[in-house]
């Protein structure tokens, strides 16, 4: 099972979801020249602070001279730990002489697109809600 999605407005973001048995693979993307910039790979397991919730452990590769190993580290642990699946997302967004302000915009749209991303797949594939940590 796949879909995709994309964040509405100003500097877009997408992303290709798909369903690898009881994993998922996301492939996120935006701007001028997407890319392969960092891969994240997160696995769930009980939160350290509270055994009845899940979390995740988060490993990052970032091709050099790349800055997106925020992107996909965050959004991976998020979507891992709602979903309590292993997830790999991989990250690559460029736009060219990007001011402070379009770069805030660029976070929201990656930070709405990742519940997007765990809302379609509860519904997709009726996964119960996991508390996050």
């Amino acid at each position: 099972m796949q879909w995709t999605l994309k964040t509405p407005g100003d500097y877009p973001i997408e992303a290709a979801i798909h369903v690898l048995g009881d994993d998922l693979l996301v492939a996120v993307w935006g701007g001028t020249r997407p890319h392969i910039g960092a891969v994240g790979i997160a696995h769930p397991r009980p939160s350290l602070k509270d055994p009845y919730q899940v979390s995740a452990t988060t490993s990052v590769y970032t091709v050099l001279g790349h800055k997106e190993d925020t992107v996909a580290q965050q959004m991976a642990t998020r979507i891992a730990s709602a979903l309590n699946r292993t997830v790999v997302v991989t990250a690559g967004i460029h736009w060219d002489a990007l001011t402070p302000e379009a770069i805030k915009t660029i976070v929201a749209n990656t930070e709405a697109l990742t519940r997007m991303i765990i809302d379609k797949a509860r519904e997709k594939i009726g996964i119960k809600d996991c508390q996050e940590e």
